[in-house]
């Protein structure tokens, strides 16, 4: 077997790159020698785009226009050239010739320009003799000199690591990246109008907080310097968002960034968005309703269909979504029944009859139990939008307990493709209640992390004193959300720039 000189090394590689970045500079200087300095343009007035001359090729055949972007492609032939210019909306070509543009601009489109230039082109819409939709340039000019050259057109951008530290190349150089990201924007624009049409009123809560709450979640620790106190990012917005009920305005949601000091895989990034939703006298199955109702009217509009593919799994968001109590996927799942044990360490052995491992000795109680066999044996065949609803006191301690079975609470979590998308309760209103399961939770997290500052958040506790009335909440991931509607693999193909370890 011979191998193949024309691959060439890294070393080669950067030597290449750097010889065109030093050729780019000459022309640059030669630029600004002749009093055309690419970069002093401020304005450059805009007429039409690459999909607006498509759409209304009709009215705007032989029609000036004057179109700006990055230029693409280059077809030098003599006298007259081809290229195509890339903008927001996709790739539109122009013709170049010597004797519209005048023979001094001719020579420097093709002398001085490079790939990736940013270009502005006045001239007339027309079709080419192969019937493509293009623009015939009378006058062109350099709007801004790239200095450095856009990957190689044959291999691309694909290694991970430089298409997520370097988004902007990113994006220039894959258009399905662009589209992802038009996607995430068009689906939070229907997301918000889906809850704005229902009266919702949209609200910005704290991202500092001086509290270290009891959560599971471990925030980020900052320092305010003028105040000379700890503050932590937020790791939720539910609590302030509930004071909001509490004050009256009975239905409000925040699309916001949240912050949690935790692992990073295909799923989670440190940094991310959600959209916590909280509606006054409902409880959790109405906000059941609303959230199966919003999914497939969002998918609709984005996808054009209720049915999607998820990395090569077909699902059908229209179809009624199943609901099931925690209790009943687990006894279809692997048989353990929670009504038969006669107490903790029944469910225990249950458990260990079931090879599913639980904390050893008093620390698992029923409801423990019934979690861990629910991760264990349930939630990876959830792959068509289930509901799974009451979900054990143990782990909702912000969630209303059940009045016909005070070991559960009203709170569900809905899973599509075998991951949580989102979480809901009736919200818990009794101060006294909350109060108790807040120190708890302290209690627990504290004897977990040693050294923690967890505190008890005694002004949510004073707000639920006044009243909240009976309420639903809600809190979605948008990341997820557009990762399904976009069929991403991963979390960081639909966050324009995730959390990345420095390079050394």
């Amino acid at each position: 077997m011979t191998e193949n000189t024309n691959i060439p090394t890294e070393e080669e590689e950067r030597e290449l790159l750097a010889e065109q970045a030093r050729i780019r500079r000459e022309k640059l200087a030669k630029l600004i020698s002749e009093g055309k300095n690419p970069y002093e343009k401020t304005v450059y007035a805009v007429t039409a785009n690459s999909a607006s001359i498509k759409s209304d090729y009709e009215a705007l055949e032989g029609k000036e226009v004057s179109i700006a972007g990055r230029l693409m492609s280059r077809r030098i032939m003599g006298k007259a050239s081809f290229s195509h210019i890339s903008d927001r909306d996709g790739l539109i070509q122009i013709y170049v010739k010597r004797d519209d543009v005048g023979e001094e601009d001719y020579l420097s489109y093709k002398k001085d320009y490079d790939i990736g230039d940013i270009v502005g082109v006045r001239g007339y819409v027309f079709k080419t003799q192969t019937g493509e939709i293009s623009v015939h340039c009378t006058h062109i000019e350099m709007l801004s000199k790239a200095l450095l050259p856009l990957p190689e057109k044959q291999h691309g951008l694909t290694n991970p690591d430089i298409r997520y530290r370097q988004r902007d190349l990113d994006l220039i150089v894959n258009p399905e990246v662009r589209a992802t990201f038009v996607a995430r924007s068009k689906i939070l624009k229907a997301v918000r109008a889906y809850l704005d049409n229902l009266g919702y009123l949209e609200v910005d809560t704290p991202v500092l907080t001086t509290l270290e709450i009891g959560a599971a979640a471990r925030p980020f620790k900052t320092r305010h310097n003028a105040l000379d106190i700890d503050m932590y990012l937020r790791i939720e917005t539910e609590l302030y968002l509930k004071r909001l009920i509490v004050g009256g305005l009975e239905r409000v949601y925040e699309v916001g960034r949240i912050f949690r000091n935790e692992g990073m895989d295909a799923f989670h990034n440190p940094e991310f968005t959600s959209i916590e939703m909280y509606q006054a006298y409902t409880d959790y199955k109405g906000m059941m309703d609303l959230i199966e109702d919003l999914y497939k009217t969002v998918t609709r509009q984005v996808c054009g269909s209720d049915k999607i593919t998820y990395q090569g799994t077909e699902i059908d968001m229209g179809a009624p979504w199943k609901r099931l109590t925690m209790k009943e996927a687990v006894k279809q799942a692997c048989g353990a029944d929670y009504d038969e044990w006669a107490d903790d360490a029944a469910a225990r052995a249950a458990a260990k009859a079931l090879g599913c491992e639980v904390p050893e000795g008093d620390a698992a109680t029923k409801g423990h139990v019934l979690i861990a066999l629910f991760d264990e044996f349930v939630e990876h065949t959830l792959v068509q939008p289930t509901i799974i609803y009451d979900y054990p006191v143990e782990n909702s301690p912000l969630a209303k307990r059940k009045p016909s079975d005070p070991a559960f609470t009203e709170r569900f979590e809905y899973f599509i493709c075998a991951h949580e998308f989102g979480n809901a309760f009736s919200e818990l209103n009794d101060p006294i209640d909350q109060k108790a399961r807040f120190v708890k939770q302290v209690e627990e997290k504290r004897r977990q992390e040693p050294g923690c500052n967890a505190q008890v958040d005694e002004d949510f506790i004073t707000a639920l004193e006044y009243g909240l009335p009976p309420t639903g909440g809600l809190g979605m991931g948008v990341d997820r959300l557009v990762m399904l509607l976009t069929d991403s693999a991963t979390i960081r193909d639909v966050i324009l720039f995730p959390t990345m370890k420095p390079r050394r």
